[in-house]
Formats: C-alpha cells, structure tokens, sequence
C-alpha cells in the first residue's frame, strides 16, 4: 500500500528541516520538538461554544483539566462527555498538543470533552498517568452537575498512549475501581509494552514513530521490564476484556502499533464485546494531528466522533 502523499510530505519536511529522531533527544528536546512543529502541522482549532481550564485533585497534587463544550449547544444543555487523554508516549504531549482535535470531536459528537494532563515519564513513571487519568474521571463523573454533562453517558478515549490509558480505564470502570463507562475511543493504541510484534520489525526507520522511538517511550514509561506485563500497562495482557464497553478502535498501517491495535480489536470482538474496527491502511502514527498537510486526520476523527454519538443516540432510543 503506497503511503498517503500528505503523509509521505510530513515525513519530506522532518527530514530537509533536518529534525533528529525523537529517541536521540533527551526527554526536554523531544517536548520542545514536538511543541515546535504544532503550528506547522495542526491546523486552527474549531470554534466551540465553551472552552475552561480547570484541575482536580490528584495523588501526588492538582491534574490540569480542559472543557470544550460542542458549538451550538445551549448554556445550560446537559451534554454526554468524553475524557480524552493525549498522546505522545507518556513522555511529550499536553493540553494544548490535542487542543485542535479535541475541539473538533467535541462538535463533530456533540459533546462535552474533557481533556486531561496526567502526569509523564520520566519524571513520573508508571503507573503515575494511570493514577491521574484514573482520579481525572472519579472527579468528572462526582461533579457531573456543576459540569453540566450526564454521567451515564460517559466514554474514555484518546489516541496512540492517550489510547492506552483509555483502555485502561474501560477495564477499571467494569471491575469497579473507577466509575464504569459507556464506550471507548482508542485512536492507534498501545496496548503491549512488550515491543516485539512483527511490525516493530517493519518500522525500524523514516518514520516519525519507528520501534526504536516506541521502545525509548516505553523505557521513559515503564522503566522496570517486570512490570510492563501488568495489565494497567498493557491491556492487552489482562485475562479478559469481557464486560468492557463498546469501542472504536483505529489504526494505521506505517506504524510500529499496529499489530497490537489490530490484536486488542479482535480480543474486544472474541471477548464478546461490540467493536468497530477502522485501519487506515496508508497512514503514518500520529497523523490525527498532522491535519495541514493530512486530510484524512479530519475524516478519521468526525468518523470517530460519529461513532460516538451513534452510540449515545442508540442509548437514548432504549
């Protein structure tokens, strides 16, 4: 399958900006690398009709909120939410890295988002994103009122390690340890930090997210080898995905996630649990927020965010 041309443009411009590979930079270079390139590759963020920073209590001090409600909804309208964590391999990545698309699923769902700045490798390492992620949605659904959303619409979602969180979530809403949710939207995830499927051997260079770069993430984030296995760090590994909500999963077919994101669709599947499964089979990692040069990035997200509210229409109906 030939590369996307606005992939393949991205992935031109890296090289004659002469950028170096995200794994050769310390944890700092990466962060300010990444921050660099947003205004090259993002384009602006839709208007919507609310947008408010806020915290909430977390086990080691404030998580950093941000709430976008949907464009032409009403003030006072109880809107379904969306906690959306960010990308970036639990290492680089914030509010305002995601702020561009999580405008756009928030009108394209009709929805409140909520996202979330949980705290990173390697100054923080796992399970720190869990715990923040995990405290970000007990304080959402407790607060749902003053939030003006409806708790028993709820969904988790995110994309690449925002993903992984989010997976991690579904599996503690159905054993109870964080209140349960209704779906989940899991945009290119990790779901194996063991790192030896077959596309890590595919990927090896002149991608943005090649394994090399995968593995420096996974180093940052889980650095004891033992514990990758844990299913909070991989979900792929917990015994069963049974009786987790509803999912969106996607993937991309030049990216060292692949195979893993393609696995957790048919484990959700044989587990017995709904699942529509898209693989954009031309893209590169990270192309949901590449969107000046990507088109698909807009495709893909309204084809999530209806996905979304598809669901929530359908559980209304009952």
């Amino acid at each position: 399958m030939p590369i996307d041309p606005g992939a393949q443009r991205v992935l031109d411009l890296i090289r004659e900006m002469g950028r170096p590979p995200i794994h050769t930079l310390s944890p700092e270079e990466a962060r300010a690398a990444s921050a660099k390139s947003r205004s090259v590759l993002q384009p602006e963020g839709e208007a919507v009709a609310e947008v408010e920073d806020l915290s909430c209590p977390g086990p080691a001090g404030p998580v950093r909120l941000r709430r976008y409600r949907a464009a032409g909804t009403e003030a006072g309208e109880v809107l379904p939410c969306l906690l959306f964590l960010h990308g970036g391999g639990w290492v680089i990545g914030d509010l305002d890295s995601h702020d561009q698309p999580c405008r756009l699923l928030a009108n394209a769902a009709r929805c409140c988002v909520i996202a979330v700045d949980y705290r990173m490798g390697p100054e923080h390492p796992y399970p720190a994103a869990v715990e923040d992620s995990a405290a970000a949605l007990r304080w959402v659904v407790e607060n749902a009122a003053r939030l003006r959303i409806d708790p028993a619409r709820m969904a988790v979602g995110g994309d690449s390690a925002g993903g992984n969180l989010a997976a991690v979530l579904a599996i503690m809403g159905r054993d109870g340890t964080v209140p349960a949710v209704g779906y989940q939207l899991l945009l290119y995830p990790a779901t194996d930090m063991a790192a030896h499927r077959p596309a890590y051997e595919r990927f090896t260079e002149g991608l943005i997210l090649t394994s090399e770069t995968m593995r420096w993430f996974i180093g940052h984030y889980v650095p004891e080898p033992e514990r990758r296995f844990e299913w909070q760090a991989s979900p792929l590994r917990a015994n069963s995905l049974a009786g987790t909500p509803p999912a969106f999963v996607m993937t991309a077919g030049y990216d060292p996630l692949v195979d893993e994101g393609a696995a957790y669709a048919r484990r959700l599947e044989e587990d017995g649990v709904r699942v529509t499964y898209l693989h954009v089979a031309d893209q590169i990692h990270a192309f949901l927020t590449m969107g000046k040069f990507i088109p698909a990035s807009t495709l893909v997200l309204r084809q999530a965010a209806l996905s979304l509210a598809h669901h929530w229409a359908e559980e209304s109906a009952l």
